[in-house]
């Protein structure tokens, strides 16, 4: 290989590195920056409303057919009666056929009692209720920077990285107007 057209590769590439790193400088000289020195995220707690169901059995007394019990004092009264007018006799036939009425009645209505509350169907329901979910969600960022010497705070809706565009003087706040 020719050494002039060595010498002249070599010098050709050495120019060319020299003119880019001179636009490079002069592109920075005429940008210039704010130093982020810290960034904190500023959050806020979110509620969120969502609804649970779940099956349920739910047990209820049937309806009563007859609340005063009437069926089931006559017919413990009637039964009462046959069996008292069993005891004794004469006079005292009389007393216990009307002790064993009033006694079955009594006690036929305590039975048709019991059975009424105990009448009961059971069912499956739906049942729903509100519950929230909380998370932590970021609504801005609480900015430190420094310009030369100066250091202050400005609250943004990013994170703006390590460094601010300036521009006359001014921080450059949005993202299309920052270069980085």
């Amino acid at each position: 290989m020719n050494r002039s057209l060595l010498t002249g590769l070599l010098v050709g590439a050495v120019v060319l590195t020299a003119g880019a790193a001179f636009a490079g400088y002069q592109m920075n000289k005429d940008s210039a920056y704010a130093e982020v020195t810290n960034v904190k995220p500023i959050t806020e707690t979110v509620s969120t409303p969502r609804q649970v169901c779940s099956e349920e059995l739910v047990t209820r007394q049937e309806p009563v057919k007859d609340e005063k019990r009437i069926t089931g004092t006559v017919i413990g009264a009637v039964v009462g009666g046959v069996l008292g007018n069993q005891v004794g006799g004469g006079d005292g036939k009389k007393i216990a056929t009307a002790a064993g009425a009033a006694a079955g009645g009594y006690a036929g209505n305590q039975v048709q009692k019991n059975m009424q509350e105990n009448n009961t169907s059971t069912q499956a329901e739906t049942k729903c209720r509100t519950v929230y979910d909380r998370h932590d969600e970021t609504v801005g960022y609480n900015v430190t920077y420094r310009i030369g010497k100066d250091n202050a705070t400005v609250r943004m809706d990013h994170d703006p990285g390590s460094r601010i565009p300036v521009k006359d003087g001014a921080l450059v706040l949005n993202e299309s107007g920052a270069r980085s």
